[in-house]
């Protein structure tokens, strides 16, 4: 029998053919692994702030100077036999604002989650005060010398755990439940006043339960989604009133926010009558109650408010496509507060001839209606037209007795027109215009308990008459393949009609809003990109007011002049990133932000001419520069050490604690110039 030779290059040869057949394959199937496969993780460190500060740590708990530890995980198992995966991560665990996860899940089956978290703020002011019981349900107030007392910083925590479950049911259903506890403990900023003057300072002590559920089921077909569900709230105050022994009548006791609860039952979804046409609807109703016992004994004979407000809400809406270039859209919502809290004399001793309250509660009832209907049209030369005109009208009850001018209802109608086009491959742009206005009913007059007019001068911005335009830009450009800008314009201006009492335009006369940005993104190769951003914010609001001691009258007299009151928010902000990915071992980042805000209260005397100078208010300038690094340098496959730096950096010269003292003596103030640096070094090591 004769010995066969084996040709090795011939064996070479059709295993590289094959696998060049099969590379594709192989290659889809590597993804599909990497996938599959679950990679854990491990980072362990620590860290350290170089400074005691306010603002750094406001919501970390990273406000003293010190070391931190620094431990984040992610630990993810699969069985591959079911395909059910197991993941458990935690973030932040040597910090305050700490978070823990827990999953198990079966694609398209069910799955269940229990998640944690604590949500901590740091107060960024410091207290100085003599309060005696600081921290709970009794406080003496003990006056002293401004500054000499004990600093206290007031924070707040929240402990929240959240439980979810998922299941896939047959006949297309599936159902969802989610459950929330939340604590919340701590203290924050407080106070009591006798009318408006001789504020004492005092803390509010919280201790607050909050639960929530979400329960939903949805229905899913080609043609038809449906969901039903329940939404709940229980909300629990440990504490009822606050005892404040020796403040004197008329409030020794100050009472806290009272437990209540919410319930809402809801049906939402949507039908596709034809591939070119879809409905929607929502339909939801609720109730919220408060029946809280009352913290002292009322004048009437009833132990708790027994508050009831019952919301409802409907709406519908249609799409379609009407022909190839034009489609639209309709939409009708209707929503209704209606408090049936029953109404009761709580302070008979206000109930004055001349007052303008009668000392009774005011449920408030609120019907709002909104119409809407948009359409889209494809014009000629890749140009694109969308119009809408949206109408909404409210309505509300009010009072027999009123401390503001008010009226029942108001209208406003908003119509927006939008054009939009590819200006060739690598630009798009678009321009929008919309002009809002808002009227109502007539007016009616504050009067007070003869029923005899009183001071009109002043009525609640939302019920004014106002006319607002808006202009918007916006432009997207690839000037080549790595860079790409976008950028988008707004300006808006506001007048509002004044009311003409005494002749004179009281209340709200104008208002702007002007906002520019620009974000730009370039990619030098694939291991090196760079982002850049800029937004510029303007905000202004004049008005005018009147003092004047004969109701509605405004006699614009020296001693009693119009004022008038020019408010600007200017804030402009940039930001700058890079990733850069220098070897193969090495990799880089570093984020830039730096924002400056400056408010502007102008005042002036406008009548009569003559009139006393006014000394404006100072404006407040605000700075607010952060500075993050970091380094990653791999060791080998798995593992690698982790470098941050971070400098941050918060200026300020607001004046509103500053000059600020309570009738105790207690005041409340802040750094204005505070700068941190904190530095991390942290291990990493990555398993499957």
């Amino acid at each position: 029998m004769k010995a066969t030779r084996h040709n090795p290059f011939v064996l070479t040869a059709i295993a590289a053919a094959l696998l060049l057949a099969f590379k594709p394959a192989l290659a889809q199937s590597d993804e599909v692994t990497q996938l599959i496969t679950p990679v854990s993780s491990v980072d362990v460190g620590v860290g350290y702030v170089d400074k005691d500060n306010q603002r750094f740590g406001e919501y970390t708990g990273l406000t003293d100077k010190g070391s931190y530890g620094i431990v984040d995980f992610s630990l993810l198992k699969r069985d591959n036999a079911t395909g059910t995966w197991f993941p458990v991560t935690g973030r932040h665990l040597g910090y305050d604002d700490r978070e823990l996860r827990l999953d198990q899940s079966r694609q398209g089956d069910w799955g269940y989650y229990i998640d944690y978290s604590r949500i901590p703020h740091y107060f960024p002011f410091t207290v100085n005060t003599g309060l005696q019981g600081l921290g709970t349900t009794t406080q003496t107030t003990v006056t002293i010398p401004s500054g000499t007392g004990t600093d206290y910083q007031l924070k707040t925590v929240r402990d929240r755990w959240t439980l979810g479950f998922d299941k896939a049911l047959a006949g297309q259903w599936d159902v969802q439940v989610r459950y929330r506890n939340e604590v919340k403990q701590g203290d924050r900023l407080y106070g009591q006043g006798t009318f408006g003057t001789n504020f004492r300072f005092l803390t509010d002590v919280i201790d607050q339960t909050t639960q929530q559920i979400d329960a939903m089921a949805h229905y899913n077909t080609e043609r038809f989604q449906f969901t039903a569900g329940y939404y709940g709230t229980l909300f629990d105050n440990a504490n009822s009133k606050i005892n404040t022994p020796g403040a004197g009548a008329p409030f020794p006791e100050v009472a806290l926010p009272p437990s209540n609860q919410s319930h809402q039952f809801y049906a939402e979804g949507g039908y596709n009558f034809t591939k070119a046409t879809r409905g929607t609807f929502k339909v939801a109703l609720g109730r919220i109650t408060q029946d809280e016992t009352f913290p002292t004994t009322p004048t009437i004979p009833v132990t708790n408010l027994d508050g009831q407000v019952d919301t409802t809400l409907l709406q519908a809406g249609l799409t379609g496509r009407a022909t190839p270039k034009l489609s639209w859209y309709a939409n009708l919502r209707y929503e209704k507060r209606d408090d049936k809290t029953p109404v009761y004399v709580y302070f008979p001793a206000q109930a004055t001839a001349t007052s303008t309250t009668d000392g009774t509660n005011e449920p408030r009832n609120i019907e709002t209606t909104t119409g809407k209907v948009a359409a889209h049209y494809a014009l000629p030369m890749g140009f694109r037209l969308t119009g809408d005109v949206t109408f909404q009208q409210k309505k509300r009850n009010h009072p027999p007795i009123m401390s503001v001018d008010f009226r029942e209802r108001t209208d406003e109608t908003t119509y927006q027109l939008e054009l939009r086009r590819a200006v060739s491959e690598t630009v798009t742009g678009a321009v929008a215009l919309l002009h809002a206005k808002r009227d109502g009913s007539s007016w009616l007059p504050m009067v007070d308990n003869s029923g005899n007019p009183t001071d009109a001068l002043i009525a609640p911005l939302h019920l004014l008459d106002r006319t607002r335009n808006t202009a918007r830009v916006t432009v997207n450009w690839m000037p080549v393949d790595p860079l790409s800008l976008n950028f988008r314009a707004d300006e808006s201006r506001d007048d509002y009609t004044g009311r003409g009492i005494a002749g004179y335009d009281l209340g709200p006369r104008k208002g702007k809003g002007n906002n520019y940005s620009l974000d730009a993104a370039y990619v030098f190769t694939q291991r090196v990109t760079a982002t850049a951003w800029y937004s510029s914010n303007e905000n202004e609001y004049e008005d005018a007011t009147c003092r004047d001691n004969t109701p509605n009258v405004c006699s614009a007299t020296t001693a009693q002049p119009v004022w008038s009151a020019n408010l600007r928010n200017i804030a402009d902000t940039y930001g700058l990133g890079l990733r850069a990915k220098l070897s193969s071992k090495i990799d880089v980042g570093a984020d830039l932000v730096d924002s400056k805000v400056r408010d502007e209260m102008n005042t002036a005397a406008i009548a009569p001419l003559g009139a006393s100078a006014v000394v404006p208010l100072p404006d407040i300038h605000t700075k607010v520069t952060s500075l993050k690094l970091y380094g990653k340098y791999a060791l080998d496959r798995r593992s690698g050490v982790r470098l941050d730096y971070i400098y941050d950096r918060y200026q300020t010269d607001d004046w509103t604690w500053a000059n600020w003292v309570y009738v105790d003596g207690t005041t409340v103030l802040q750094n204005p110039d505070q700068k941190v640096n904190f530095v991390g070094v942290s291990y990493y090591y990555r398993f499957q």
